[in-house]
């Protein structure tokens, strides 16, 4: 059974090392990079998201998906287009559309933004605010209740912009639980990796007690 962590935009797969450290079995696990997943095709969402689908229908056995931010609306996506391939699903500051004022507020820090402050995240300024404006379009409203697998809803306690859609999420979809990580922003693998890890081995540990 593979488990599968998504990291978010501005992140690269190393940014999970400090959680995978303190989870069972947490090195076998893997963290594809987005970023490479785009070279694929181009620095748009509808481009990663044929990319991941790629990615996970190569995979053997179910999936167990977890995904921050970018890497959460992947997962919500993806497991609710395929619930057989998915087994179990953990969404961290995501959500299922983008309001056009956070957008736009995030499409101003990039522009301001200089070029070489763009080097980490695997991305150039323009391919980064083509994926930020691609994603202006995306409605995945419909899709959580789509989901039936298993499902934590996670978010950092002081994620302001996500907490509201955090709470529509885990209504949404069926039996999901939702967790707030206290003292935490909005990249919580890399702000609380200790609380991260200890809600992730609770819902897992829940998985495997329930067979």
């Amino acid at each position: 059974m593979e488990r599968v962590f998504l990291h978010g935009l501005g992140q690269t797969p190393g940014s999970w090392a400090p959680v995978l450290g303190l989870l069972p079995g947490g090195g076998a696990a893997r963290t594809p990079s987005l970023m490479k997943m785009m070279e694929e095709e181009g620095a748009s969402y509808p481009a990663l998201r044929r990319a991941f689908a790629r990615y996970c229908d190569g995979l053997k056995g179910p999936i167990n998906l977890c995904g921050l931010s970018l890497g959460a609306v992947l997962a919500l996506d993806y497991a609710a287009a395929r619930p057989g391939r998915v087994c179990s699903l953990v969404l961290i500051g995501g959500r299922d559309a983008m309001p056009s004022s956070l957008l736009k507020g995030q499409d101003l820090i990039f522009r301001l933004m200089p070029r070489r402050a763009f080097g980490g995240m695997g991305l150039t300024k323009g391919q980064t605010r083509a994926l930020a404006a691609s994603m202006a379009r995306m409605d995945l409203s419909g899709r959580p209740g789509a989901v039936r697998c298993p499902a934590l809803v996670v978010c950092g306690a002081r994620d302001w912009a996500n907490r509201g859609a955090a709470f529509r999420l885990a209504r949404g979809i069926p039996g999901a639980k939702l967790r707030l990580i206290p003292g935490a922003g909005h990249e919580v693998n890399r702000e609380a990796p200790d609380a991260l890890a200890r809600a992730l081995r609770h819902f897992y540990g829940g998985l495997t007690a329930r067979g």
